[in-house]
């Protein structure tokens, strides 16, 4: 791991105090990305690798933390989705195997899901999108915040990340916030920090990094692709809404286009209920980012990305990655006192 800088040790020392790590950078919770591999080099590698729970079960969970264990000694989280109907169970899972930092996300979490965590002596992070949400879940007892913006990949928001920045970081102090969505370079990190953030997460960055499990074929879709092939699904009919995912062009997002169309049309015929149309559209997607990430299937699966992926090269170390990231923050610093 490179140096560090003082300067920027001064602007995410709140940020590496939370998170109990040199650098103040997390890993985006992947969906089968977002394994044992890559978050324990992200964590070897300085920075904070986060398990993204997804649909596991309890069982499941516990043997990945523990793999995790065996391959790191260093800080990492788990993320856990708040629609889980197993929510209760796969917190009992992280506090019992020790995990110190626990991220609620996919929804605003019950108070039961915050004490729970919190009586476990976990730290709990959650998402927000807006500076009053954020406000209202510090009140609940959260102790960190994630603003995401709608660059980043997979499910996404409406808003930018440079406009949550300036709505939330000027609003919200007493607890530490960390910035996601688009963030490929150093030097956005710097510029993030400067505006208050105590850190940043970073999910498409790490997609091609050589610990991370992904398909051969998913990541050379990655490495092809530019900012502007990283699109969010496409809603045609309000009322059969849809929640936006950011993710690479394909023949599926083709197809999600048709079968939208083909319900759509037998709806208005009469041959299917609003709920059955509904429930089409929302499982058009079921099992596609594994086809992906897992099988290789980047023509008809869903190759979830965020717009940085265009600074997505080559594949490297994980901390290669992080070194890179450090070196370009550190190169802006150095300008900024030159000027």
């Amino acid at each position: 791991m490179v140096s560090i800088d003082p300067t920027l040790q001064r602007l995410w020392q709140r940020g590496c105090d939370f998170l109990g790590t040199p650098l103040a950078i997390m890993g985006g919770a992947m969906t089968w990305v977002s394994e044992r591999h890559l978050v324990a080099a992200i964590s070897n590698g300085g920075g904070f690798g986060i398990i993204a729970c997804g649909a596991m079960t309890p069982d499941i969970l516990r043997k990945e933390i523990q793999g995790t264990q065996s391959l790191t000694k260093k800080p990492f989280g788990v993320n856990l989705i708040t629609m889980h109907p197993a929510l209760d169970e796969l917190i009992d899972v992280c506090l019992e195997e020790k995990v110190g930092h626990i991220v609620l996300a996919g929804g605003v979490p019950q108070a039961t899901a915050i004490k729970k965590v919190k009586d476990g002596r976990a730290k709990l992070m959650c998402f927000t999108p807006t500076a009053a949400l954020g406000k209202r879940l510090v009140r609940m007892g959260v102790d960190a915040l994630v603003i995401e913006g709608m660059e980043a990949g997979g499910h996404i928001g409406p808003v930018s990340t440079s406009v949550l920045a300036q709505e939330v970081l000027p609003e919200i102090r007493d607890v530490p916030v960390f910035v996601a969505g688009g963030i490929g370079r150093g030097e956005a990190i710097v510029s993030y920090l400067e505006m208050g953030a105590s850190g940043v997460q970073l999910g498409t960055r790490f997609v091609c990094a050589k610990e991370s499990i992904a398909h051969p074929k998913f990541k050379q879709t990655f490495l092809r692709a530019a900012a502007r092939d990283a699109v969010p699904s496409v809603q045609l009919d309000p009322r059969f809404p849809i929640i936006p995912v950011r993710g690479i062009a394909n023949e599926g997002s083709k197809k999600f286009l048709e079968k939208q169309r083909e319900i759509i049309a037998q709806f208005d015929k009469g041959g299917l209920t609003k709920e059955q149309a509904q429930l089409e559209i929302e499982h058009f997607w079921a099992g596609a980012l594994r086809r992906a990430v897992i099988e290789g299937d980047v023509e008809f699966g869903s190759v979830m990305a965020g717009q940085s992926v265009g600074m997505v090269t080559k594949e490297q170390a994980t901390a290669d990655i992080l070194d890179e990231l450090m070196w370009q923050a550190q190169q802006a610093l150095q300008q900024r006192k030159q000027a």
